[in-house]
């Protein structure tokens, strides 16, 4: 039993080089538990302090890098080499579900789900018409660009994609992403057909990045974005996208195109001294209020909004 152990700490030592010491005083321990006396307590915690002090080091992120290649192209040419046993329509029935898996799910789909998927296909469409227009107008276009945006998109999807709980199309973020950055270059409103191109132009180029990370499988490299980082992308996104609905809120007609915090209010600062629309802010308030109030008040009345037991 203590060659076996023996044998272990050794082999540990090798793989880990900055746990040799500790593999060393582990194995001392162990070999002279036997014969010699129990250490007083005292040794006993200043042994395992030195073992928690001489831990191995973590992974540089250069070697998780290359650890999550090997894992994604490793895994698919592994796969790729068992095929070459196999007939020629096999491989080609393998490479288009890969590429298309709707052919491998297509044939267990059974007629009674269609009714399941015509309903959430009608709800979701009842939710992204509003959705993408906003989002449009979000990004200084028209809305027709946010319904083409929200119809195409997913389609493709259908045939190319891989998760039944992602939502495919626009997004707040992106929208007002597009809106900054662009009409720094060229204003939508002297000259919107240069910023319709321009925009295309953009989306263009962003469509042929994920395709190309799609087709590398370098999706693991959303792994080494850090949950601050993200959360605080997010959280800066939603303050500048709410700050930017004050011309609407307030009915403002000439609005800054800064996205900072203090130009904005600074902006909507000096229209409530000159021009702004009561009405619009009523209304913009009423329709806020009950969004708000609707879900806490349909949990308590569960009848009246159609909530089930």
């Amino acid at each position: 039993m203590k060659e076996r152990d023996s044998e272990s700490f050794e082999s540990l030592s090798q793989v880990l080089p900055n746990t040799s010491n500790s593999a060393r005083m582990i194995q001392m321990s162990m070999a002279n538990s036997g014969s010699a006396a129990p250490a007083p307590a005292g040794q006993d915690h200043l042994d395992r302090s030195k073992w928690l002090l001489d831990c191995p080091e973590p992974p540089s992120p250069w070697q998780e890098l290359k650890t999550q290649v090997k894992e994604s192209y490793l895994t698919k040419a592994k796969k790729f080499k068992s095929l070459r046993k196999q007939p020629l329509p096999k491989r080609i029935l393998f490479i288009l579900q890969a590429v298309f898996p709707i052919f491998g799910w297509c044939r267990n789909y059974k007629l009674t789900m269609f009714k399941n998927d015509l309903m959430a296909g009608l709800t979701l469409a009842s939710l992204c018409i509003p959705q993408s227009i906003g989002y449009a107008t979000l990004a200084k276009l028209d809305p027709q660009y946010g319904l083409y945006t929200s119809v195409v998109p997913p389609l493709i999807y259908a045939l190319m994609g891989t998760s039944r709980e992602i939502a495919i199309g626009p997004v707040a973020v992106v929208s007002l992403l597009v809106s900054s950055m662009l009409q720094k270059l060229i204003d939508p409103e002297t000259d919107p057909l240069g910023y319709k191109k321009l925009v295309l132009t953009t989306t263009f180029f962003a469509g042929i990045f994920q395709a190309s990370f799609g087709i590398f499988r370098l999706g693991f490299l959303v792994d080494f974005l850090s949950h601050a980082a993200i959360v605080g992308f997010m959280g800066g996104a939603a303050i500048v996208i709410g700050l930017q609905q004050l011309k609407g809120l307030l009915g403002i007609t000439n609005f800054t195109t800064n996205t900072d915090i203090v130009s904005v209010l600074r902006a909507v600062w000096r229209s409530c001294h000159q021009q702004w629309s009561p009405h619009t802010f009523i209304l913009g308030c009423s329709f806020l209020s009950f969004i708000l109030i609707t879900p806490s008040s349909g949990r308590r009345t569960k009848s009246c909004f159609g909530y089930q037991q």
